[in-house]
């Protein structure tokens, strides 16, 4: 068994989870301690000015405009969450092998063979003392894949330690939503099935400058526009078959624009469940079980609306004994595990990679 840490930055752009793992890279999970560094909002504008400057990005080493300043920013809160953690955790660096950086994605263009995570995993190493897996998605994209998601095969884990017996879906609700569908004995399917929390975030954040919807309240004392929500889901990207990835901003909130807040916030709380259950469609079986982790788990209002939409019960991950925040740290600790053993991370039915395919670059002290 090695002992790794996990680390995730994700979409919604609000700090830096750390998780550690006990695994063998396979079967073999044990959780451990987790915990969270979140950004300030000088932070998240800084990364909000590179979300922005990374649209026109074609070299994925380039680093014009804010993206410099942001991943100086991104390497030097990974280092303060992970310090913080083995002293709050009182844990030995060097009982820790490898940990798993994903970095912050700012541009995901698989169509040109682009995904760019900025964030210096070999500056990380050397600042820790600790062997560094990073750079997961490139490999993939590389080679034709989507280069997300990337947690199905921790997904595999889970439920094989939990001792799923019937196909079920693993839905990770963060800026962007994705779901692994899970039969025993086969591969998982995945894929990015539309917005998460994204728009829900830069909705609540323009209209009051609050960083989420807390608690679902504004989309629970709203109305859904039951027209916007149509035209929401009118875009192509639901009708193509997994699997398929999106970058953060494929999507915007214009239908909503001229909506109340609350309706605004209801209609796109409706549109992240409504776009989860098509993705639904392209699975080979119903689930008879969806569990919901990341930050949406965490929404009642959203949770409502995945329960009277989905075909099947539907559950928060907590309620199996998992982290829903954690998950993702979690399955990154893994893949590095992974990476130190050679085994593939990516596959056909995950990011539609040609052949099961081995990712991630490893920074050594």
């Amino acid at each position: 068994m090695i002992r790794a840490i996990g680390l995730m930055s994700g979409t919604s752009m609000d700090g830096v989870d750390v998780a550690l793992i006990e695994t063998d890279g396979e079967a073999a999970v044990t959780a451990g301690a987790t915990s969270f560094l979140p950004y300030s909002e000088e932070d998240r504008h800084l990364l909000r000015a590179a979300l922005a400057d990374a649209v026109h990005l074609a070299d994925r080493q380039a680093r014009p405009e804010t993206l410099a300043a942001a991943e100086a920013m991104i390497t030097k809160r990974h280092i303060e969450a992970v310090e913080t953690f083995l002293a709050a955790e009182k844990i030995d660096r060097q009982s820790i092998e490898v940990a798993g950086f994903h970095g912050q994605t700012v541009l995901h263009r698989p169509e040109r063979k682009l995904t760019v995570q900025i964030g210096d995993g070999a500056a990380l190493a050397q600042a820790l003392g600790i062997a560094v897996a990073y750079d997961f998605r490139a490999a993939d994209v590389e080679a034709g894949g989507q280069g997300a998601p990337l947690v199905p095969i921790y997904h595999r884990a889970l439920a094989t330690a939990a001792g799923f017996a019937g196909p079920a879906a693993i839905i990770n609700i963060g800026g962007v939503a994705n779901l692994t569908f899970l039969m025993p004995g086969f591969d998982p399917i995945a894929c990015d099935t539309g917005p998460g929390n994204a728009l829900l975030d830069d909705l609540m954040f323009a209209r009051i400058q609050a960083a989420r919807d807390e608690d679902g309240a504004a989309a629970a004392s709203g109305t859904v526009d039951e027209a916007v929500l149509k035209k929401l889901l009118s875009h192509p990207y639901f009708g193509k078959p997994a699997p398929k990835s999106l970058d953060r901003n494929d999507f915007d909130g214009g239908p909503v624009q001229h909506l109340s807040t609350p309706d605004a916030a209801a209609t796109l709380t409706a549109f992240t469940a409504a776009s989860i259950a098509r993705g639904f469609a392209h699975l080979p079986s119903a689930p008879s079980l969806a569990v919901i982790c990341g930050g949406g788990a965490h929404n009642p209002t959203l949770m409502r609306e995945l329960s009277k939409r989905l075909p099947c019960r539907v559950i928060a991950a907590s309620e199996l004994g998992w982290s829903a925040d954690a998950m993702e740290a979690q399955a990154f600790a893994y893949l590095a595990v992974r990476r130190l053993k050679n085994l593939p991370i990516t596959f056909p039915g995950t990011t539609g990679v040609t052949r099961p395919l081995k990712g991630g670059v490893i920074a050594r002290v």
